[in-house]
């Protein structure tokens, strides 16, 4: 591979991710994976070092922990979830057209967003208001598990559990293997993180956000209001609550694509590809996201997979194996600004190389 950037080439990249407006700030951290090549650059109002919350990216650890407790033969991708939660949590989780599929429902379902189950973050309360809208405008609460199920129960499921073709991107699903994780490891789910992740990659400046008194993450922003949202944050640990650092971030997606975790062979078995329109366009797996990338961004030198995940804030991680090539971080806008800002950097640099 030829590798045609330098520094400067990068760091001219980085503030191209502020240009657009409300993108305040941006990290950016690319690594080849041999090593030889290492970068973190920020700009506007972040700095490299910056913790940040990795927003929906902390559900690729989730499947680190799924596949890890699988490798040990303390669950299988095909279980019921109605092996490891209560029957109150199970019971009607999803009806559809007068029928009950809730005990149809696999861990496999959950983790590939293709249980039907609706997206709480996208329903609408008795307010008329969806909890995104509230929670966008400044409306911080507490959204656990409980109180998720108590408003997703009143709605209609998408599709009948794994039909064929369907996806839906769902944050309840992750809120349900969160506590699948705690009921088979009998850990909390931050000890869950730590214990599985953390401590093994040696993650000095990652960590699950509990403590509501805690301001060092970097501010959220939604358009242009900073979001101070720490009794949510504090809530949802599964689908968005690690707060970690570009650098970090880096370490541990070089350790999932080297299969650190679990047989490489579940790699493959990752890409089982349904796309998906809302939010944003790409490919969703098995606890693993594929970039929709047309052949038009490079006719010449196709870019091919790129693998990884995003966050709702415009933080990635992602991996393009035909150039080897990793890029971590974030800039901290939830609008969908800041997913272009990201996605279009990584084009650029990824076109850099042939």
């Amino acid at each position: 591979m030829t590798y045609k950037f330098n520094e400067t080439f990068l760091h001219h990249t980085t503030q191209q991710m502020v240009k657009k407006r409300n993108n305040f700030g941006a990290v950016l951290c690319v690594e080849q994976g041999d090593n030889d090549f290492s970068w973190v650059g920020a700009a506007g109002n972040l700095e490299e070092q910056d913790p940040y919350f990795i927003t929906s990216v902390t559900k690729l650890y989730v499947t680190v922990v799924v596949l890890k407790l699988r490798s040990e033969n303390r669950l299988q991708l095909e279980d019921p979830i109605a092996n490891y939660l209560s029957d109150g949590i199970v019971r009607g989780i999803h009806v559809l057209d007068g029928v009950d599929y809730s005990d149809d429902i696999t861990i496999k379902h959950l983790i590939s967003n293709t249980s039907g189950i609706p997206d709480y973050f996208a329903c609408k309360q008795s307010n008329g208001k969806t909890v995104a809208t509230q929670l966008f405008n400044g409306h911080d609460e507490s959204w656990g598990l409980e109180k998720t199920l108590e408003l997703v129960k009143k709605q209609k499921p998408k599709f009948k559990p794994g039909q064929k073709g369907k996806v839906n991107y769902s944050d309840t699903n992750y809120q349900l293997l969160g506590r699948i994780m705690e009921n088979v490891t009998g850990l909390s789910i931050s000890e869950v993180f730590q214990t599985f992740i953390f401590d093994a990659l040696e993650l000095s400046q990652t960590y699950v956000y509990e403590d509501v008194h805690d301001t060092t993450p970097a501010p959220l922003y939604y358009k242009s209001n900073a979001l101070q949202l720490p009794l949510y944050m504090s809530s949802v640990a599964t689908e968005g609550g690690i707060v970690s650092t570009a650098k970090d971030t880096m370490k541990f997606l070089k350790a999932f694509f080297h299969a650190r975790f679990f047989p490489k062979e579940d790699l493959e078995e990752l890409k089982q590809w349904n796309r998906i329109f809302f939010p944003g366009q790409f490919y969703y797996g098995v606890g693993l996201e594929r970039l929709w990338t047309p052949r038009i961004l490079s006719p010449l030198n196709p870019i091919k997979e790129i693998l990884g995940f995003w966050g709702q804030s415009g933080a990635f991680a992602f991996y393009n194996p035909e150039r080897n090539i990793y890029f971590t971080g974030t800039i901290n806008q939830c609008s969908g600004f800041g997913h272009s800002a990201a996605f279009n950097a990584i084009i650029k640099i990824i076109k850099a190389v042939s």
